[in-house]
């Protein structure tokens, strides 16, 4: 709900500022730049520190960035805040999927696919929470009460535009940030609580879970995952961000029936993120990766081929969606198969997310602007597709290979040294 809120709320925090859409989208560019360093930073402290604290702590700042966003009335105040805010989210992702792999291990499936389907959740209920929960944004404007003096109000919107901090004159994108900082907080709470009951316990099975396993390429396959999660949450955010413009200037829908087919993306998505805590019971993280590789594959290229066909597109969307929806979480229960997670390895993993989210969307949008007659978004996916269905077998390679202990091999010299002894003998 912290990261889908800025969307239908982005809006408002330009007019409480006094800026345009345009001017603002800096905002943005700092949230990222915040979660980049939150994830990298977040991924160290938690091989070094208490993982309920760390992420406690994460979720407390995560609070109070809600709490002061709708109270900054300056651009650059906004973008700082942002910024502090995106480091506490980027904290909160990598810890939530370490502390998950540490707590249940290579048997963690279910639990890493609930993770992820809250988040899904969390998306679909921001803007309703936003724009229905609390209403839409009223302008005072439109509020003419007697004795009503528009130089008054003049003067005052004036005075606290030259402050840092003011109460927002929308008093829905104050409530909306509010209510989801409380909600984050109670939460936090509960991460509390298990930090003072499971402090030592925990110390103990994280110690134990990563001396468990490493793989004999550990390097190689993190930076391969790195590469499989750009290109896959880099296609994920660029078809959800885009495919609206595309059906209404490409396939000419309306923008009623665009609106739908984006929800119809985001739709299968969270639904299918929702069965995947029961599909992961039964099937292997493995397996589940192969099926979503090759739904993305099927659905990409039939929308490709068929670019112009409004039934191909709700079909191919809604499978696209549905196979996109378990990739994530898939991928990193499967890797704790093969190799223990640690956080600064769940780091390297997750900023290759974070930047494909960055850096696709940001590319994409420059080509299609230079290309309009061509269907750049859906080339994208396709080739992603293609990129991570080869990928994932040559990390299924890397990962199966036998490792090699140097106990086994000084033994094996040893034996050789006396047998050739007792020959000579």
């Amino acid at each position: 709900m912290s990261v889908a809120i800025l969307g239908p709320t982005f809006q408002d925090l330009a007019e409480n500022v006094n800026r345009n859409i345009s001017s603002l989208s800096l905002i943005f560019v700092g949230r990222a730049s915040g979660v980049l360093c939150g994830t990298m930073i977040g991924g160290v402290l938690f091989d070094h520190m208490n993982q309920y604290f760390l992420l406690g702590m994460s979720m407390v700042a995560t609070t109070v960035g809600l709490y002061l966003i709708p109270f900054c009335k300056t651009e650059v105040l906004l973008i700082i805040t942002m910024s502090v805010f995106g480091a506490a989210i980027g904290a909160v992702d990598t810890g939530a999927n370490v502390l998950i792999l540490a707590l249940w291990g290579d048997k963690g499936a279910p639990h890493m696919q609930a993770l992820h389907f809250s988040f899904a959740l969390g998306a679909v209920l921001a803007p309703l929470l936003a724009k229905l929960a609390w209403g839409t944004s009223a302008s005072t404007q439109n509020h003419t009460a007697p004795g009503f003096d528009p130089l008054v109000l003049n003067g005052s919107s004036k005075a606290t535009t030259d402050s840092l901090f003011a109460v927002p004159e929308n008093m829905n994108l104050l409530w909306a940030y509010a209510s989801i900082g409380t909600y984050i907080l109670v939460v936090s709470l509960f991460l509390f609580g298990l930090f003072c009951i499971k402090h030592s316990r925990q110390k103990k099975s994280t110690a134990s879970a990563q001396r468990a396993r490493r793989a004999k390429y550990h390097r190689a396959l993190l930076c391969l995952l790195f590469m499989f999660f750009f290109f896959y949450v880099g296609a994920e955010v660029t078809f959800g961000s885009y495919i609206f413009s595309f059906a209404t200037t490409h396939v000419g829908m309306e923008e009623s029936e665009a609106a739908g087919l984006n929800s119809i993306f985001w739709g299968t998505f969270a639904a299918c993120r929702g069965l995947a805590i029961f599909f992961a019971t039964v099937l292997k993280p493995g397996t589940m990766i192969v099926l979503s590789n090759i739904g993305s594959l099927v659905s990409s290229f039939f929308l490709v081929l068929f670019d112009k066909s409004p039934l191909c597109l709700w079909i191919a969307t809604s499978v696209y969606g549905a196979s996109m929806a378990t990739t994530f979480p898939s991928g990193v229960s499967w890797i704790e198969q093969y190799t223990s997670i640690s956080g600064k390895s769940a780091a390297s993993f997750v900023i290759g997310a974070a930047l494909g989210d960055m850096v696709m969307p940001a590319v994409i949008g420059i080509l299609q602007g230079h290309y309009p007659d061509l269907p750049i978004v859906l080339y994208t996916c396709l080739g992603s597709a293609i990129f991570t269905a080869v990928l994932f077998p040559v990390m299924y390679k890397l990962a199966t290979l036998p490792l090699e202990h140097p106990h086994k091999g000084k033994r094996k010299q040893e034996d050789q040294k006396a047998l050739s002894t007792s020959s000579r003998l």
